[in-house]
């Protein structure tokens, strides 16, 4: 049951768009607002983790993973455009300006390609081999829920402690350009190993 855990936390906290958006949350100084973003992110795998859990992954086919692969793309494109535009204010008395919800969180992780490939293993493998199913099924959904929602969590918190140091709204925006491009990068990689690739191969 280790082995479960271990591969949970090297496939969800290692860089990818969701924890990057986390970093840029807190560097932009908006840690408080991130809690709804991170628990969007674990309610999107506790979907994933019960649905693939319960239904098996038969229920998603190739196709489907074609589609879902594109939506992810398009949204990841939307986030990094939203980044790029945000606008950054370093006065301590003014809003900061709201860049991620609960909505951003769960729809982002539904539509990444790469949670439903990291969630895979765990449910049709790990789960069955020492015997995880019914309610033990929904309680080890919720603590690797949890653990996903976590993740985001972290960098922002790492973000945060990094914001401090910055006290130049320049190099603030800089960042969010660097973290824009970023998240096109890897919107871009999706396409091409997720989209690209898997419907050349359908066809």
């Amino acid at each position: 049951m280790l082995a479960i855990i271990a591969y949970a936390l090297g496939v969800m906290y290692t860089p990818g768009p969701v924890n990057l958006l986390g970093l840029n949350v807190g560097i932009n100084g908006q840690g408080k607002q991130a809690l709804g973003f991170c628990l969007g992110v674990g309610l999107a795998m506790l979907i994933y983790l019960l649905v693939l859990g319960w239904a098996g992954a038969a229920w998603i086919s190739q196709g489907s993973r074609v589609v879902l692969s594109a939506l992810g793309c398009a949204y990841i494109l939307y986030l990094a455009f939203k980044v790029a535009r945000a606008n950054i204010t370093l006065e301590t008395h003014a809003p900061a300006p709201r860049m991620l919800s609960f909505r951003d969180g769960l729809m982002m992780q539904l539509l990444n390609p790469k949670a439903m490939v990291a969630t895979l293993p765990i449910t049709t493998l790990q789960f069955p081999a020492v015997g995880i199913q019914g309610v033990s099924l929904f309680l080890w959904s919720l603590g690797l829920a949890a653990l996903a929602a976590g993740a985001p969590g972290s960098y922002v918190v790492m973000g945060s402690l990094l914001g401090q140091r910055v006290k130049h709204a320049g190099l603030i925006k800089g960042f969010n350009w660097i973290m824009a491009g970023l998240l096109v990068a890897v919107s871009l990689s999706i396409g091409y190993e997720h989209v690209w690739l898997a419907a050349t191969a359908q066809s």
